[in-house]
C-alpha cells in the first residue's frame, strides 16, 4: 500500500512527460545560433556574420509575427482546457529557441555594425536601434521567460490553476505581437543603415 502511494505521488506532482522532451529539443535547437555566431566570428567572415544576423533576426521576427497574428486568433477560439494543452507544448518548445535567436540576432547585429563602421553611438539611428533592442530584451528576459517559468511551476502542481496557465500563455503570445512591431521598426533602421 505504502509502495503504491510512493509511486503515485511523483506521478501527480510532476510536469507532463512530454515537457522534458520538448525542453531538450528546444535546448538542442537553441544552442545552434550561438555556435553559428562563434563560428562566424572565429572565421572573421563578414559574409557569415551577415548570414547569421539575417537568418536569426528573420526567424525571430517570423516567430513573433506568427504568434501575434495567428496564435492569438487560434487561442481565442479555444476553451480554457484546450488553451492549457497548447501552453503545455508551446512553452517548453519555445523556451530556449526564441531567447537564443533574439540574443544571437542582437549580438551579431552589433558586431556587424562595428565591422561596417556604422556603430556610431552619436548617430540617432544607432540610438534608436539601441532603444528598441533594450525594449525587446527587457520584454524577453523580464516578461517572456519569467512567465514561462511560472507556467512550468503551475504545471508541476498536483492541481494546476488552468486559468492562470492560459492567462500567462496568452500574455506571452500577445507580447510576441508587440515584439514583432518593434522588430519591424528595427528592420527599418537596419535598412537605413545599410544604405547610408
Amino acid at each position: 500500500m505504502a509502495q503504491a502511494r510512493a509511486s503515485a505521488q511523483p506521478e501527480s506532482s510532476r510536469l507532463p512527460p512530454f515537457t522534458r522532451r520538448l525542453l531538450l529539443y528546444s535546448f538542442a535547437i537553441g544552442v545552434v545560433p550561438p555556435i553559428a555566431l562563434i563560428g562566424a566570428l572565429a572565421a572573421n567572415s563578414q559574409f557569415l556574420l551577415d548570414y547569421v544576423h539575417v537568418i536569426t533576426g528573420g526567424t525571430w521576427t517570423g516567430f513573433d509575427l506568427f504568434m501575434g497574428l495567428v496564435m492569438t486568433r487560434v487561442l481565442r477560439s479555444l476553451e480554457i482546457p484546450q488553451r492549457v494543452e497548447v501552453a503545455k507544448r508551446l512553452t517548453p518548445t519555445t523556451f530556449f529557441i526564441i531567447p537564443s535567436l533574439a540574443a544571437t540576432a542582437i549580438t551579431s547585429g552589433i558586431y556587424l555594425a562595428q565591422s561596417m563602421g556604422k556603430f556610431d553611438l552619436s548617430s540617432p539611428w544607432i540610438i534608436a536601434a539601441g532603444i528598441v533592442v533594450f525594449i525587446l530584451t527587457a520584454q524577453g528576459f523580464g516578461v517572456f521567460m519569467p512567465n514561462g517559468v511560472r507556467i512550468f511551476i503551475e504545471l508541476a502542481k498536483v492541481k494546476p490553476d488552468t486559468a492562470k496557465i492560459a492567462k500567462l500563455n496568452m500574455r506571452n503570445i500577445r507580447l510576441a505581437g508587440s515584439q514583432a512591431a518593434f522588430q519591424l521598426v528595427i528592420i527599418l533602421i537596419m535598412a537605413h543603415l545599410a544604405i547610408y
